[in-house]
């Protein structure tokens, strides 16, 4: 699709809180876009452990933004985010595409908008990691979740937040959130088992010029002990392992995250 940017101008007061009124009516529409029945049995299966009502509520989502999601992935939030946006404000989704994985899983998401035009007809999307993400400062709020273990893999933490805050219009919102590693013990540079630590994410995300403003704990999982065999894959909804240790990992239920809120 084609990316077309419309002014943020009447938007520069909307990241950072709209008039209660329409904090109230938008909290109803985000309640009725969570509990619509068109959204997978699967993603809604897993509302238990993404909590995505307090997630949005607390990067101050209302449906006036301009919104940038980085990595859809198979669009758990699209298909929350695409519907309550439509109306007023507008929603991009940011997917990588170099790697044959890549733009397979690009076109994964692709059939999936162009199978409800109606849902998603809407949605405009932009290629992640190889250029600017739309006009400079152009999006109230940018959302980035459970991502930032690959970037450090890949080295590329740096340069890819650098894409997001040129992305970030000044006094908006970058919501982020990712597996949390222990406060107490060293954190694997490479973060090769999917988990970063509060401490070190703040770290990178801070040296690309971001402004911390509040933490939250609704991804909060004491349940986690975050000593698996492949990491935390092995945890839903990956269950790397198989049937191996299948009832502890679902026991134990999805990871243990931190979730933070940065500002421009």
């Amino acid at each position: 699709m084609e990316l077309t940017r419309r002014g943020f101008v009447a938007l520069g007061t909307a990241a950072l809180g709209a008039p209660a009124w329409a904090q109230q009516a938008g909290d109803a529409a985000l309640r009725a876009d969570i509990a619509g029945p068109r959204r997978s049995p699967a993603n809604i299966a897993r509302d238990r452990y993404r909590h995505p009502y307090e997630l949005l509520e607390f990067f101050g989502l209302n449906d006036r933004l301009d919104m940038l999601e980085i990595q859809p992935g198979a669009g758990y939030w699209t298909e929350i985010l695409a519907p309550y946006l439509a109306a007023h404000g507008e929603y991009v989704a940011a997917i990588p595409d170099l790697t044959p994985d890549e733009q397979r899983l690009k076109a994964r998401f692709e059939r999936k908008l162009e199978a409800d035009p109606a849902r998603y007809g809407k949605v405009l999307t932009v290629p992640f990691g190889h250029g600017p993400l739309g006009a400079p400062g152009g999006y109230d709020l940018i959302l980035s979740c459970r991502n930032l273990h690959d970037w450090i893999e890949q080295g590329r933490a740096a340069a890819l937040l650098a894409e997001i805050y040129a992305a970030l219009k000044p006094g908006g919102i970058f919501g982020i959130e990712d597996h949390r590693w222990f406060a107490d013990k060293p954190q694997d540079p490479m973060a090769r088992n999917g988990y970063v630590s509060e401490a070190y994410a703040k770290k990178l995300i801070g040296a690309a010029g971001f402004k911390f403003v509040a933490a939250s704990e609704i991804g909060a999982n004491p349940r986690d002990v975050k000593d698996y065999p492949d990491g935390v894959w092995d945890l839903p909804p990956v269950l790397r392992g198989g049937a191996k240790n299948r009832a502890r990992y679902l026991a134990i239920g999805e990871s243990d995250r931190w979730t933070f809120k940065f500002t421009k």
